[in-house]
């Protein structure tokens, strides 16, 4: 791999002038010079090392170009430059850990080689000179371009230092192998092991953005069979880790086992990856199983069962979303399709009629699109026959689904006649009895007895209301609420 890194952005090339004026020895460095000598591209976001104060220099820059924004963190002697859709990341040379126990690094003035060594891993710790002198130069004490080369994930120093410094840096590994699609080498992967639980001192919004990163690479089993291994993910996610392992029953001279739901996930998972860049829905390709642990039971004449595993999985979501400090609007989503994950295969089970189909469509509303590709992405089976088989059945539940919802339009459904009509007609306050009259019309259109029209449903509230009033009468408070109003 070449020595010489080329410098095309123009921006870098002016900023190296400015150095040069300012006697300033100014570096590239981290993830735009390895992205580039991996010819992956890169982003609009560079990262700059200068021999002196950062904070200055990024002030100088800034002041060199109308229209830039300049934003100086003081705490970590840091400052960002943005110059039209370039964000720059300026910083002094500097020695940083997290060696007391608090949450917040120790930042201290160093060297070049010191701020390269304390550096993740070898290819992040290359630098890359912007000064019109050695322009493209590039800096590699650690042996960074060979290790690219090699496609492996090595530390600088050694890596109970580099992970003790950072204990972040474990996640990173396994984010990088997945995103990359390196090797982590075994010295690292021992000292992972070692200190996995020195992970507690980082904070949760910091282990999120590596796992999400993760489940967002092209194969996320990679970074998460790495956690796994390392003993990390039983801590950052025990309910993904304890989804590992088989048991075995023998009945007779029958032996059953169930299949290890663990590296079911992870087939899963992948699978949803080539299928889909959308992270929350591979995130429902994660949990879609997270409950089997818990509802495993073994019966007689049948083997392992898992009833009702989607259900309480689903009920999981947005506990594990809270803990794991993850988006809690995306918790929603995910947590619909865990519920509903079994559903489109019962349909083939049990017959594609169109009252079942409206039901799906119904529950799953705008989601039902993704809910056939978590479907899809669930068969796993090395048979090729059985997957044809799999494909073909959901493919016919596809186009029932086409048929009915062009005729029934049950997409998103929401009930023709709403509540405050129903309170209308039949002059009811707020109560029970308004929502039971409103499921009782949408469960008529679901099993086909009316058409979705608002016209027939309205006739449909009028045949029914005296009776559904009479069988479940107002309240005591709903009355007096009534009576005031």
């Amino acid at each position: 791999m070449t020595k010489n890194f080329p410098i095309t952005e123009p921006m870098l090339v002016a900023i190296g002038q400015i150095a040069d004026d300012a006697g300033v020895e100014a570096y590239v460095v981290g993830g735009f010079v390895r992205d580039v000598l991996l010819g992956r591209g890169n982003d609009r976001d560079i990262d700059l090392t200068v021999i002196g104060d950062g904070v200055v220099f990024a002030k100088r820059v800034a002041k060199e170009f109308s229209g830039s924004r300049l934003s100086v963190y003081e705490k970590f002697r840091t400052a960002l430059v943005e110059i039209g859709e370039l964000k720059i990341e300026i910083v002094g040379a500097r020695k940083e850990s997290y060696r007391s126990e608090s949450r917040n690094p120790i930042t201290e003035e160093g060297t070049l080689q010191e701020d390269l060594s304390r550096r993740d891993f070898s290819i992040n710790a290359l630098a890359v000179s912007i000064n019109s002198a050695s322009l493209g130069e590039i800096t590699d004490l650690f042996n960074g371009t060979e290790d690219l080369e090699s496609r492996i994930l090595r530390t600088p120093l050694d890596p109970l230092v580099t992970f003790e410094d950072d204990p972040l840096r474990m996640m990173r590994a396994a984010r990088f192998a997945a995103q990359l699609e390196f090797m982590v080498v075994p010295e690292a992967l021992e000292a992972m092991k070692k200190m996995r639980d020195r992970i507690s001192i980082v904070s949760q919004e910091r282990i999120a953005d590596e796992f999400v990163k993760i489940m967002s690479a092209r194969t996320p089993s990679l970074g998460i069979n790495i956690l796994f291994e390392t003993g990390l993910l039983d801590i950052v996610f025990p309910e993904i880790a304890n989804l590992s392992g088989v048991d075995l029953r023998t009945v007779g001279v029958e032996e059953y086992a169930h299949k290890d739901v663990y590296k079911h996930t992870m087939r899963v998972l992948d699978n949803m990856a080539e299928m889909s860049d959308n992270v929350w829905l591979r995130f429902a390709a994660l949990l879609h199983d997270v409950a089997k642990p818990k509802t495993k039971a073994f019966r007689e004449g049948i083997g392992w069962t898992f009833y009702g595993h989607d259900h309480i999985g689903a009920r999981w979501v947005q506990k594990i979303f809270r803990r794991m400090k993850l988006p809690m609007e995306a918790a929603k989503y995910v947590e619909k399709l865990v519920r509903l994950h079994m559903r489109p295969m019962a349909l083939v089970d049990e017959g594609v009629t169109d009252s079942a189909v409206r039901r799906v469509l119904f529950e799953a509303g705008d989601e039902i699109d993704d809910l056939l590709t978590l479907c899809r992405a669930d068969i796993t089976s090395k048979n090729p026959r059985l997957i044809k088989k799999y494909q073909a059945n959901y493919d016919l539940v596809a186009e029932k689904m086409i048929e009915v919802e062009e005729k029934d339009k049950m997409r998103a459904f929401q009930s023709p006649v709403r509540g405050e009509e129903i309170m209308a007609i039949c002059d009811l306050p707020p109560s029970k009895t308004v929502g039971i009259l409103k499921y009782t019309i949408e469960e008529a259109i679901i099993e086909g007895e009316i058409p979705n029209e608002y016209e027939a449903a309205k006739a449909f509230l009028l045949q029914i209301k005296d009776r559904i009033i009479a069988e479940n009468p107002l309240s005591p408070r709903e009355k007096t609420r009534m009576a005031n109003n």
